[in-house]
C-alpha cells in the first residue's frame, strides 16, 4: 500500500546537487552584490541596478533548471532501479501540492521585484518553497516534511533579519539540501 501511494523513488543524491548548485550560485551573487566586501550581512544592494539584477536572475534561472533536471535525472535513474514507474498517481500529487505554493510565491517575488522591494525576495522565497515540500509531504517520504519545516523557519528568521538574505539562502537551499539530500542517500541505500 506504500508503494502506491507514496512517491518514493526520490534520488537523495539530487537534494546534493540541488544544494552544490545553490552554493555556486550563491557564491556568484555574493561577488555580485559584494564587490567591495567580504561580509554576508550588509545588503548594498537596493533594487535599482537593473544590470546587477539581470545578473541574479540568470543565477537563479540557471540553479533552477540544473537542480530540477538533475533531480529528473536521477530521479528517474532511481525509480528505473527500483522497477518503479515514474508518472503514478502519488507523483502527480506531490508535485501539483507543490505546484500552487511554488507559482504563489514565484508570483509575489515579481510582484516584489517589481515594486523595488528586493529585500522581500529571500524570505518569501524560503517561505513558499517551504510551503511547498510541507504540501507535497504527504506523497512521499515524511523527511521532506522536515525540510519544508526548517525552510519556513528559515524564511522567517531571514524576514526578521534584513539583510542576511544571501546567507540564510546559504543555508536553506545550499546547507539544508546537502545534509538533506545525504540523510535520503543513507537512510533509504539509495
Amino acid at each position: 500500500m506504500e508503494r502506491s501511494s507514496k512517491f518514493i523513488s526520490l534520488s537523495g543524491l539530487s537534494g546534493v546537487m540541488a544544494g552544490i548548485y545553490a552554493l555556486a550560485g550563491a557564491f556568484f551573487a555574493h561577488r555580485i552584490l559584494y564587490k567591495d566586501t567580504t561580509n554576508l550581512q550588509i545588503n548594498n544592494y537596493d533594487g535599482t541596478d537593473s544590470e546587477k539584477l539581470s545578473q541574479l536572475i540568470l543565477i537563479a534561472i540557471a540553479v533552477l533548471v540544473l537542480s530540477i533536471g538533475t533531480g529528473i535525472a536521477l530521479t528517474l535513474k532511481q525509480a528505473k532501479k527500483g522497477g518503479q514507474p515514474f508518472w503514478t498517481t502519488a507523483s502527480k500529487r506531490l508535485f501539483s501540492n507543490m505546484a500552487l505554493p511554488l507559482l504563489t510565491g514565484g508570483l509575489l517575488v515579481i510582484i516584489l521585484v517589481y515594486k523595488g522591494e528586493s529585500g522581500m525576495v529571500a524570505p518569501v522565497f524560503l517561505l513558499f518553497y517551504g510551503l511547498s515540500l510541507v504540501s507535497g509531504s504527504q506523497y512521499t517520504f515524511s523527511d521532506v516534511k522536515w525540510l519544508g519545516i526548517c525552510e519556513i523557519i528559515l524564511g522567517l528568521l531571514c524576514a526578521l533579519m534584513p539583510g542576511y538574505g544571501l546567507l540564510f539562502w546559504i543555508i536553506g537551499f545550499g546547507v539544508l539540501h546537502i545534509l538533506y539530500g545525504s540523510i535520503m542517500h543513507f537512510k533509504y541505500k539509495q
